[in-house]
Formats: structure tokens, sequence, C-alpha cells
């Protein structure tokens, strides 16, 4: 599968829209990204809030899904706090996408073309 030519302008990134990045785990259900807002010399940038980003998995045949989902929190602790359900619904929804997706695949009809008689029909896939 050939991937498509990416343009210089398509990977530059918005000096006007940088965050500082930290990592808060209890190493065990998953992770907290609190994004601090910052200015273009990395100073924080109190005129922004601050995002606090939620990380889980869940295993499936396949491997590991990776979960993220925003939490409107004013603090760490309060994020930490509205984890689970938010993880929970993250979780149940990607779990319907899958599954929807898992339908849309069994429904795909192979349709033989031509006529059935005398070996000319080909196979179509979706």
């Amino acid at each position: 599968m050939a991937t498509p030519e990416l343009k210089s302008s398509e990977l530059k990134l918005d000096p006007d829209k940088l965050y500082l990045e930290e990592v808060f785990t209890d190493r065990r259900i998953g992770t907290l990204r609190r994004l601090t807002p910052v200015t273009k010399d990395g100073k924080p940038d109190a005129s922004k809030t601050v995002l606090y980003v939620g990380e889980t998995q869940i295993m499936t045949p396949a491997g590991s899904i990776p979960i993220a989902f925003e939490i409107g929190a004013e603090s760490l602790g309060e994020a930490a706090e509205k984890f689970g359900a938010l993880a929970k619904d993250a979780i149940d929804r990607t779990v319907r996408e899958l599954q929807e997706l898992r339908r849309q695949a069994s429904s795909s009809i192979v349709v033989p073309q031509g006529p059935l008689s005398g070996g000319g029909g080909k196979i179509q896939l979706p």
C-alpha cells in the first residue's frame, strides 16, 4: 500500500498551541496526562486551560487497543477521581464500534459475476 506524500506544511507544529505534557500513573489501570499550555518560549500560559487526558487499554484477540479520553477537571486529583467512570464509557464506546465493524465485515457478500456454468464467473470482493 503506497503512502500519500506529505507536504512540509502538514508537518508544522503550531507554536501558539504548545503544551507541556506530564504523565502520571498508578502502574495498574492507566495513565493521566496533564497538558499545561505554554508560550513559544516554554513558559506557562495562564490564559489557556490545563487539559487532562486519561489513557488505558483493552486486550483483544488481535492485541491491545489503546483508549484515550479527555477528562474535564480542575485538578489532578479531580481527574484521577473521574478517570474510572470516563474510562468505562470510552471502553464501552470502543467495544460498540468494534462490534459494528465486525458486523459490517461479516455482512459483506461475495457475489459471483457472469454465468454460473462454464467456469467463467469471477469473485468480486467488497
